[in-house]
């Protein structure tokens, strides 16, 4: 017995003084102590936890190199790989981790809206409950600080830049054609359902080197990546039908959206300023399959079919019998994408998307057929290094054919074409200094056939938090665009219009209560110019244009501190002056207005199983040129006003009534005035003001969905 007490202990005594002691301590980046880290030895039990003090001590019995691991929530982990002899009276700092959701955002001058945004200025659902919108995802975007009421025209116009100067994607493919085409003074719509889509980023200004060929702003709309549940919508409506459903399986799913709209019956209800030879008649479809597979990509399959005729006569001063104009639109839209994870924190997406857009257009005795076949390729990588280092870089290929037969009743026929190929290349990276500081730096490169022309645009943004709910942003970016087809099929010597952006931010947020207030200053250069009273092909074009563009957006919104009730308020300064198109001289661009206001405010009524909605935007008049004044641009029009309402009622959980009104009050607003070619006998030229075909438009609906859920209705898409 005593043999073994000894044979024992000698074996304890070897065992204890075989155990190395692993000790240290562990503070942030300031030398504060952290209480609470774990700290032990990779692929053991052996660790403890640090003290007050952010000190910690255990023994090991393992040997040789080891590999330490320090990790406490908010910061990042810490590992050390060294003899386990070394790891004694370590002194250890830990970075804050800049992933957390208290970090700063690196995201100037961009609205995000969807479930992965941090910040959200405006729902998916606010698309369809505001009461101005009709539905339409531009019409909410409207709403928005940074942009212009131009309600003849009904695309975006952003901080001072025309409509073409914004861009719109979905799924980061590119959209050509985003708009149904109209006639004079009938604003055009967005050609996508809201229904489709999980998230918008609407960034106006300092956006992304990933996007290119926009000179003022993007809008990036993205799908849903998987429905929650099998459903059927129905729309029965005072313009027309609608139809949708969702199925679903164990890794697909796919979902179908149809339209028809016809405005002869609302037409003969509520007769507007035209005489309609053939009224508005539209069909639309959208479909989106979607499959994942096992490595957790994602494939979606988008594809979207609109078809729209109609034939009017307008009055128009210059005609004693009006103007006529009618068209035939059918537009196909094809959006394929993927993405995927790759090894090493690699994602892969990669995607491609085509347009082909015909229009047969009547303008009086005139036969206009344009034809346009457009195509995106686009390939990126994004590689998180760690989360302080983010690269992203990618290369794209636009491919555009277009070609018009114009077919004049007079002079015969004229033929005009041209391809537009931009091959594009961008490099960015994501750079946390800490959790409070941030930068995004990048490069973009483009190459256009067409024009010969090699660009380089750099866009650096940085962004630093103030306090647990404030944070500045300031950017800086060189934006490039081709001109655009109306003049591109007339002449192709030009060189691309281009952008400088400075751009400061600030932003609070906290209990569902956003404000941010943007300062912007944007330089114009190399914008076409031509000659003649509009673009034809005997204009003498040049880019000898120029311009700038500065001001101050604001926005509020708060849906925590009413009950049931949700309101933002957007304000816009603007101070701009453009030389381009056939300008003599510098001067405000005619759909620019200095000052424009929007107020939304939405409550839902228990009692009454309702939601109601308002919606108020104001703008200050926009100039126009007096023929009977010196001048150009020498006059403005009365300030816009308008009104508009909405109303909700679940009749039962899955059965609604809704109904609209935009501008309620019948406010009398001019656009512009249209002023005869020729003086009278006094010398006089005389005017038509430009004004809406319809003062107000009235809406109602009926929405039923059917579901296993009897719970799921369409309120949120109303």
């Amino acid at each position: 017995m005593k043999k073994l007490l000894f044979v024992l202990s000698i074996i304890s005594h070897f065992a204890l003084t075989a155990q190395t002691t692993i000790s240290g301590k562990v503070t942030d980046t300031k030398g504060e102590a952290i209480f609470g880290a774990n700290v032990y030895l990779k692929g053991t039990y052996d660790g403890t936890s640090t003290d007050e003090n952010g000190g910690f001590s255990f023994k090991s019995s393992e040997t040789g190199k080891q590999i330490l691991i320090v990790s406490f929530l908010s910061y990042e982990e810490f590992s050390l790989e060294v003899d386990i002899k070394s790891m004694n009276k370590l002194t250890i700092k830990l970075k804050e981790d800049v992933n957390t959701l208290d970090a700063v955002i690196i995201s100037t001058s961009t609205f995000e809206a969807g479930d992965n945004a941090k910040v959200t200025a405006l729902k998916p659902l606010d698309v369809v409950t505001t009461a101005s919108a009709l539905g339409d995802f531009v019409g909410a975007l409207q709403t928005l600080p940074g942009t212009t009421t131009v309600a003849e025209d009904g695309r975006l116009f952003v901080r001072g830049g025309d409509a073409e100067e914004t861009q719109i994607f979905i799924d980061g493919m590119r959209v050509f054609t985003p708009f149904a085409p109209s006639a004079n003074n009938i604003p055009t719509r967005g050609r996508f359902s809201p229904f489709l889509f999980k998230g918008i980023s609407f960034s106006t200004g300092g956006y992304s080197a990933e996007y290119g060929q926009a000179l003022s702003s993007v809008l990036a709309l993205n799908t849903i990546d998987e429905p929650v549940q099998e459903k059927t919508d129905l729309a029965f409506m005072t313009v027309g039908l609608g139809v949708g459903n969702t199925q679903k399986w164990e890794k697909s799913s796919f979902s179908i959206n149809t339209s028809y709209i016809n405005l002869a019956p609302y037409l003969e209800a509520f007769p507007d300023r035209n005489t309609w030879n053939k009224p508005i008649q539209a069909a639309s479809g959208e479909m989106v399959y979607r499959y994942k597979f096992e490595n957790d990509g994602l494939l979606k399959l988008y594809s979207a079919f609109s078809y729209t005729d109609f034939d009017l006569v307008q009055e128009d001063i210059n005609f004693a019998n009006g103007l006529r104009f009618g068209l035939q639109n059918r537009n196909l839209y094809f959006n394929g994408s993927y993405r995927g994870f790759l090894e090493n924190n690699w994602t892969l997406h990669t995607g491609v998307s085509f347009t082909n857009d015909n229009s047969q257009i009547k303008f009086e005795d005139d036969l206009i057929t344009d034809n346009e076949n457009s195509a995106h390729i686009k390939f990126k990588l994004k590689k998180r290094f760690s989360s302080r280092f983010k690269l992203n870089f990618g290369t794209e290929y636009f491919m555009t054919s277009f070609n018009e037969d114009y077919v004049e009743a007079v002079n015969g026929t004229f033929n005009t074409q041209f391809n537009n190929n931009i091959a594009g290349a961008y490099a960015e990276a994501d750079i946390f200094f800490s959790k409070e500081l941030g930068a995004k730096a990048g490069v973009r490169y483009e190459y256009s056939e067409l024009l010969n022309e090699s660009t380089l645009s750099p866009r650096l943004s940085l962004a630093y938090k103030s306090g647990e709910n404030a944070q500045f942003s300031i950017a800086y970016g060189q934006f490039y665009q081709n001109p655009k087809n109306e003049y591109l099929k007339f002449n192709q010597d030009f060189t691309a219009e281009n952008t400088t952006h400075w751009i400061a931010n600030y932003q609070y947020v906290k209990n569902k209560k956003i404000f941010r207030v943007d300062a912007y200053y944007k330089k114009y250069n190399d914008l076409v110019k031509y000659d003649t009273q509009v673009a034809t092909i005997a204009s003498n074009f040049t880019n000898g244009g120029n311009g700038f563009a500065k001001g101050v957006d604001i926005f509020w919104r708060d849906n925590g501190s009413i009950k049931n009730t949700d309101y933002w308020i957007s304000y816009s300064y603007l101070d701009t002056e453009r030389d381009y198109k056939n300008y003599p001289v510098k001067a405000r661009p005619n759909f620019a207005a200095a000052h424009n206001l929007s107020v939304v405010g939405k409550h839902w009524i228990e009692n009454w199983k309702s939601q109601v909605g308002i919606s108020y935007s104001f703008a200050t008049g926009r100039n126009y040129t007096n023929p009977n004044e010196a001048g150009f641009l020498n006059a403005q029009t009365k300030n816009y006003n308008s009104i508009s309402l909405n109303w909700a009622y679940l009749i039962s959980q899955q059965k609604i009534l809704y109904f609209s009104v935009n501008n309620v009050l019948g406010t009398k607003n001019i656009f512009g005035y249209n002023y005869a070619n020729q003086p009278n006998m006094n010398g006089v030229f005389d005017r038509q003001a430009i004004v809406p075909n319809a003062d107000s438009f009235f809406f109602v609906g009926f929405f039923w969905t059917i579901s296993d859920n009897k719970n799921t209705n369409q309120l949120d898409n109303l």
